[in-house]
């Protein structure tokens, strides 16, 4: 009986221990498994991800000649000083509507200490680059046939100046390494701009031997590598060319093939001056089938000169696009505008430059006529040209 008992004990544990490790075995297993160990579930296969574009977009203006002759800053002399924003008052609105604004300063402002001059040398009181700043302007183009008028000394004041009021400047530097630091101006919304800046020749003037970074001549070998070098760094690419013929309404030939050279470049955008009269917008194919935005001449912005279309210039606009797609950027420069301007005074007092859409015919006799056709001039081969005839506020 004892054995009997001792054996049915026996078979009751051994029983017992298998149970336990078959419950070891399978708490195991459980402790293993993990999300996608459910031989129950099926997974879903993904859908590929949509493709992620990103737009980011600017605009630029651009205005032509700040000619200062001497019946201007005569004008602008108020008892303590000069001051040249009450003659840009009226065209602040649509400068400063922009991301970036550059303007042809065609005068140096060699400031009043190198003693003031006019035509045929120039030299300006720095208060004309203060109210350049005041209107929304961020760049200047310094390459001009008037750029040596005055020599290296009004050059180096005004880029003194320049850079104290944290003016970017490009055609004309301080030094050869200067003129080696490619302007880019990057911009919050994730677009770059380089400005490059040229002209055909300085009035005979010789530029001093070893100092060619005084002033950028006109040079296509140059032009190319440096036009190369911005398209690398920026993403649009700006020039400014001083040539042409003085008051010609239209480009020469000369004019259409050096855009046509600077087209097949890649440069972005033209902007022509010297002229002093405007000259139509057009766009140009370059050999790789890109668009370039040209104006062949801004005229005059503001300055003494007499007659009529002399005293027309403008505000030009255009808008850049860039798209980031499937790890590729594309640039578009798209939309331009303008806005034409006419300087209004009354035997060289009173200056200011107003746009045309307000003139009436107290201050510009035929106004309107004359508004029309200076538009049919400008958008001759760009009849999409949108003319800006919208009131701004000063929001400063």
């Amino acid at each position: 009986m004892a054995k009997g008992r001792l054996i049915g004990v026996f078979v009751l544990l051994s029983m017992l221990l298998f149970s336990c490790g078959i419950k070891t075995s399978e708490e195991d297993v459980d402790n293993a498994r993990t999300a996608s160990s459910h031989v129950e579930k099926v997974k879903a296969s993904r859908e590929p991800k949509e493709q992620v574009e990103v737009k980011q977009g600017i605009s630029i203006t651009a205005i032509g000649d700040m000619l200062i002759h001497s019946s201007v800053y005569d004008d602008a002399w108020n008892d303590t000083g000069y001051d040249f924003t009450p003659m840009l008052e009226k065209v602040k609105p649509f400068i400063s509507d922009a991301t970036i604004s550059i303007a042809n300063q065609e005068t140096m402002i060699g400031g009043t200490e190198l003693g003031l001059s006019t035509y045929p040398a120039f030299n300006s009181p720095q208060e004309v680059g203060d109210a350049l700043k005041w209107a929304g302007v961020n760049v200047v183009s310094l390459a001009n046939n008037h750029t040596l008028d005055r020599g290296e000394e009004a050059i180096q004041r005004a880029i003194k100046h320049w850079e104290t009021i944290d003016m970017m400047y490009t055609g004309s530097y301080k030094s050869e390494r200067d003129r080696e630091d490619l302007r880019v101006m990057e911009t919050e919304e994730g677009v770059s701009v380089a400005f490059l800046s040229y002209t055909y020749g300085t009035n005979g003037i010789p530029v001093p031997e070893g100092k060619g970074y005084l002033v950028n001549l006109i040079d296509q070998e140059r032009i190319a590598s440096e036009i190369e070098v911005a398209k690398e760094k920026a993403d649009v690419v700006v020039l400014s060319l001083h040539f042409g013929n003085e008051y010609e309404r239209m480009p020469n030939q000369a004019q259409k093939d050096l855009v046509q050279f600077v087209a097949d470049q890649g440069a972005d955008v033209v902007l022509g001056h010297h002229p002093h009269v405007l000259q139509p917008v057009d766009w140009v194919i370059g050999e790789d089938g890109n668009r370039t935005l040209v104006i062949y001449s801004l005229g005059n912005f503001l300055s003494g000169q007499d007659e009529f279309y002399r005293q027309i210039g403008g505000v030009f606009k255009f808008h850049v696009t860039k798209t980031l797609s499937d790890g590729k950027t594309e640039i578009e420069v798209h939309s331009p505008e303008f806005l034409p301007t006419y300087v209004k005074y009354e035997q060289g007092r009173g200056y200011e430059v107003i746009p045309m859409f307000q003139l009436t015919n107290q201050e510009l006799p035929n106004a309107h006529n004359h508004y029309e056709e200076i538009k049919a001039h400008m958008s001759q081969w760009v009849p999409e040209l949108k003319f800006i005839e919208n009131e701004k506020e000063d929001e400063s």
